[in-house]
């Protein structure tokens, strides 16, 4: 499910062009829903910041699938809420995804690190990977890769301290192509890493028709879950 205690963002890097949240807001703004009255522009939604805490049965939660929590208008203060509520939430697993690694890596030290929060960064091609070196800073204890729209090829990937490989193709109207080889050249880097790998999607114009196997098959596979195993951090996972 998704917890979005911001809503709003604005777009740093190709990656962005065809942002499915912002084609979103804007529809929500049309239709005169509150939360979206200011459109796409980053507004924080302080009375969300509680609402993980009555949710019981455990949850894998995407945070702010509408926004990016390390945008540089949402204040540090803030961002320690979001991470307060989710220290105080052990049940549940956090997925945090960003493009502002910099920011990310700036204010790590900031920030309290629970052991349910996975934290990732957007690499969408070979000119953004500095963002994996970023994330190795963090302290969280699982890190994760979203190569999502992925828009040009990755090589040479270094996935030392990387827990997880996410891969998917941009849909959408206006959808960029996604080359075969770019994939299969990740999956075959994450076998050898032992990092697990998981294919999202090809995307396209009609996701539904273009699906989601690789070889004939799909790639679901996930990092152990530090809330419910005692595992150590580099635990290997083998793809098979």
């Amino acid at each position: 499910m998704t917890w979005n205690p911001v809503t709003g963002c604005s777009q740093i890097t190709a990656g962005c062009k065809n942002c499915y949240a912002e084609r979103m807001a804007k529809r929500l703004k049309a239709m005169g829903v509150e939360r979206y009255k200011n459109g796409f522009s980053v507004t924080l939604q302080p009375d969300l910041l509680s609402a993980p805490l009555h949710w019981k049965e455990p949850r894998i939660v995407f945070v702010n699938s509408m926004s990016d929590l390390f945008h540089e208008k949402v204040p540090l203060e803030y961002v320690q809420k979001v991470f307060e509520t989710i220290e105080k939430c052990p049940q549940h697993t956090f997925q945090i995804l960003t493009k502002r690694s910099e920011r990310l890596k700036e204010v790590a030290k900031e920030l309290q690190w629970p052991g349910n929060i996975w934290m990732g960064v957007s690499v969408e091609d070979g000119r953004v990977t500095n963002r994996i070196d970023d994330l190795r800073l963090v302290p969280a204890k699982i890190r994760f890769l979203s190569c999502e729209p992925l828009i040009g090829p990755l090589e040479n990937l270094v996935l030392d301290g990387i827990d997880w490989v996410i891969v998917g193709g941009e849909s959408g109207p206006k959808a960029r192509p996604m080359k075969k080889e770019w994939v299969t050249s990740i999956h075959e880097q994450c076998r050898e890493a032992g990092v697990p790998f998981f294919f999202k999607q090809w995307g396209g114009v009609r996701k539904d028709l273009t699906g989601r196997e690789l070889h004939g098959r799909t790639y679901d596979a996930m990092p152990l879950n530090p809330v419910m195993r005692n595992t150590p951090r580099r635990a290997k996972v083998l793809v098979p």
